[in-house]
C-alpha cells in the first residue's frame, strides 16, 4: 500500500515544483535601467575629483573625458549599456523625457550651451533638481537644473 502511494506523491511533488519555476528571458537594458537608475548616479559620483575634462577626448585609462564620453563610460561601467559618444548622438536613442518634471534618477539630461537649440552638453539626473556632468574647469560636478546657468538651457532628457 505504501509503495502504491509513494509513486503518485513523488510525481505530484515534481509536477507542482516544476510549475512554480518560471523561465524568463534575460532582462533588457531598459528593464535593468528602469529599476537601477541610482547605479549610474553612484558610479558618476565616485569620479568627482578624479576625472579631467578635455573636449573630444575619451581616455578611460587616464580618466580624461568630455561630457558625453563620461556619460558613455558611466553607463558602461554601471549597467553594461553601450550608449553612443556625442551629446547629440545620445539624444537619438532612449525614451524622450521632454520636461524636467518627467525626469527620473539616472536619466540623461541634454543642454544647449553655445548654439540655441543645438544639444552640446549632457549629464546624468541625480534627483532633487540636480544633475552630475563632466565640465571644463571643474571636471565632474553636481549642478542645479532649476537655477543658475543651466535652468534655461535644458532641452530634453533620455531614459535608456
Amino acid at each position: 500500500m505504501k509503495k502504491r502511494l509513494l509513486a503518485p506523491a513523488i510525481a505530484l511533488t515534481l509536477l507542482f515544483s516544476a510549475s512554480s519555476v518560471s523561465l524568463s528571458a534575460p532582462a533588457s537594458a531598459q528593464e535593468i535601467y528602469a529599476t537601477h537608475g541610482d547605479i549610474p548616479v553612484a558610479v558618476a559620483q565616485s569620479y568627482i575629483g578624479k576625472v579631467r575634462y578635455h573636449l573630444g577626448t575619451r581616455d578611460p585609462q587616464h580618466l580624461i573625458f568630455d561630457c558625453s564620453s563620461f556619460t558613455q563610460f558611466v553607463f558602461k561601467q554601471a549597467l553594461g549599456i553601450n550608449i553612443p559618444w556625442g551629446s547629440s548622438e545620445q539624444t537619438k536613442f532612449g525614451i524622450p523625457v521632454n520636461t524636467k518634471a518627467g525626469l527620473s534618477i539616472g536619466d540623461l539630461v541634454m543642454f544647449s550651451v553655445n548654439t540655441p537649440g543645438h544639444i552640446n552638453h549632457v549629464g546624468i539626473y541625480i534627483g532633487n533638481g540636480q544633475f552630475i556632468s563632466n565640465m571644463p574647469g571643474s571636471g565632474v560636478a553636481i549642478s542645479s537644473l532649476n537655477s543658475g546657468y543651466w535652468s534655461s538651457r535644458f532641452i530634453t532628457g533620455r531614459h535608456y
